[in-house]
């Protein structure tokens, strides 16, 4: 149990809400972050041409701080080699198939670890489904499940990530 003088001697470390934002340290964390991410290709078969992967996560209402990026990195699959169209990365407020508003965004692909960098200006609001669209030329052209590691990024200064876990894609031979 915490008495008065041991709440005072952790004053420096508790939390402050500045902007919006949960800041311990100078560091903006989530007070509850996103949890999972979903991952959806309506195409999924070796070599089909500019299909669309949608990465999907729910920002609750109670994070703490808004959305201000991701990072999606391959960590398994066949393929280490199918480009990306990274200027036409985009996002929406929604679902795939239930599109709402457009987010705008800005990307980066680093091709030898496999790593998209995800900015959102302005930072999306706690509260809001987002789906972030990643377009490669053509699917993989080796069957195998591919995985990417998602990490959600609060805005503010010293970001700390939370870990989404592994959206998994699996991409079918036209032969089986």
């Amino acid at each position: 149990m915490l008495t008065r003088w041991g709440l005072a001697a952790l004053a420096p470390l508790l939390l402050q809400a500045r902007g919006g934002a949960v800041e311990i340290q100078g560091a903006t964390f989530f007070t509850n972050p996103p949890w999972r991410v979903e991952l959806i290709a309506y195409y999924n078969t070796v070599w089909d041409p500019q299909p669309d992967y949608f990465f999907t996560l729910e920002l609750p209402a109670d994070a703490g701080a808004p959305l201000g990026g991701l990072t999606i990195q391959q960590t398994r699959g066949s393929d280490w080699w199918f480009p990306y169209y990274v200027e036409r990365t985009s996002a929406f407020v929604g679902r795939p198939r239930a599109e709402g508003r457009k987010l705008p965004v800005t990307a980066t692909f680093e091709q030898g670890i496999r790593r998209f960098q995800i900015r959102f200006d302005p930072p999306v609001a706690p509260g809001t489904t987002v789906t972030t669209v990643l377009k490669p030329w053509t699917n993989p052209d080796q069957a195998d499940t591919y995985m990417f590691a998602v990490t959600a990024w609060p805005e503010g200064p010293n970001p700390s990530p939370a870990p989404l876990g592994y959206a998994t894609l699996r991409i079918y031979s036209l032969f089986y």
